[in-house]
């Protein structure tokens, strides 16, 4: 086959549906590829015709600057698509399988693949553990936004779906397995949240609410989230959630204590990251202000989930400091309540299987928690625009026009 269309970033603010070469299984030069990974043949990989893709809000970080992407990079690390071509060495995955991508790349072989670890594969990314599709510094592998994806590692990352059919019936809530559900269950996951727990989610974007309704899951008596946009806040609240609106002047402590009665939380999920801002109406950029806030809500002796993105290289950042990631944490706050700290990339194979089932078997909706909306491949470059204006939607992009028919 000759053409792919992929959407690639081109420069702060712009991204482009473009047309590139059709995946081989072998890692080829290209914007964003380390050296050192280009040649890297993939006999264990196959090729997939996308199903979905969606947009994240890491996207969102390339997209407006605030990482060192190069130009022209294919974007695209939530992944959903049909098994087209399997390389030689692939023995269980099978062409016609329906599969979900963890967007970990991992080999499978590593002391932390072994280990569960596979948000930092030691094997994939020479410069340094961890990889994902599409994304700057994590190896160069090509982003799924695109018509067709190559795959490495294929049996040992692939989920997949047990009935294809049943699985197109519910594929709007199963596109959310290879990134946001994992990675919002892991933040609540990580930060206790259990049967009883009063939990605040941080953000009311995407993840946020991923993390809301995987809060419920895990059994939360109360779930508030907070965030500064009225529309998002407004879809926490279509499925249950209590909300903080935090342009108001008020103190987030006692915000919290007007709903439950005092002004502290059991488990705390920071689902903003580095692009934070300060509280009140017109407040500007404070890359902490989210981890003080989750340190500051959260009783002595709590854990604390931090899937939200922090980078080593921000050239936007607010100073110097900011600009490498050195900000301004409160961590002898976080000591003093004896806080328990989980960070990093999700490791979507922990979750993914049994994320899976629960949808399968109707005890989660998570396309209506999040308000999935479905944009052909052409319209990604408006769906990049409207999520940057804080839409509370989660774009999910359809490039061969396969949802419209099943939905």
């Amino acid at each position: 086959m000759a053409g792919n269309r992929a959407v690639a970033y081109v420069a702060p603010g712009r991204v482009e549906v473009q047309t590139i070469d059709y995946p081989k299984l072998e890692l080829q030069d290209g914007p964003g590829v380390n050296p050192a990974n280009v040649g890297r043949k993939c006999p264990h990989g196959v090729i997939l015709k996308v199903v979905s893709t969606n947009i994240c809000g890491s996207d969102q970080h390339m997209v407006r600057g605030r990482t060192t992407a190069p130009a022209n990079l294919v974007l695209g690390h939530e992944i959903t698509g049909e098994v087209i071509e399997a390389g030689p060495d692939v023995e269980f995955i099978k062409v016609g399988d329906l599969v979900s991508v963890p967007f970990n790349i991992a080999c499978g072989r590593c002391r932390n693949c072994k280990e569960r670890k596979t948000g930092i594969c030691e094997n994939v990314n020479p410069d340094r553990p961890g990889s994902a599709y599409g994304y700057v510094d994590m190896g160069g592998w090509v982003g799924g936004q695109a018509e067709y994806v190559m795959v490495p590692y294929a049996d040992f990352n692939l989920l997949k779906f047990p009935d294809k059919a049943q699985a197109m019936e519910k594929i709007l809530d199963l596109t959310m397995l290879s990134d946001i559900f994992p990675t919002g269950y892991h933040g609540a996951y990580k930060a206790g949240v259990g049967t009883g727990s009063v939990v605040y989610i941080a953000g009311a974007g995407p993840v946020g609410l991923a993390s809301a309704h995987a809060s419920q899951l895990l059994g939360a008596a109360v779930v508030i989230v907070g965030d500064m946009n009225p529309d998002r806040l407004a879809q926490a609240r279509s499925f249950g959630c209590e909300t903080v609106d935090l342009r108001n002047d008020a103190s987030l402590a006692d915000m919290i204590a007007e709903l439950v009665g005092e002004p502290e939380v059991d488990a705390a999920v920071d689902c903003v990251g580095f692009e934070a801002k300060g509280h009140g109406a017109g407040a500007g950029e404070a890359p902490a202000t989210v981890l003080n806030d989750i340190m500051t809500v959260a009783r002595a002796g709590a854990s604390l989930g931090i899937p939200g993105l922090y980078v080593t290289g921000d050239p936007g950042g607010i100073d110097d400091d900011a600009k490498i990631g050195s900000l301004k944490v409160r961590l002898g706050l976080g000591w003093a309540k004896s806080h328990s700290f989980a960070t990093g990339q999700c490791p979507v194979m922990s979750y993914n299987r049994e994320l899976m089932m629960a949808i399968l078997h109707d005890k989660c909706h998570i396309a209506k928690a999040v308000n999935a909306t479905v944009l052909p491949l052409s319209s990604a470059p408006e769906g990049y625009r409207d999520f940057d204006r804080g839409v509370a939607k989660k774009f999910v992009l359809d490039p061969h026009g396969l949802l419209a028919s099943s939905n």
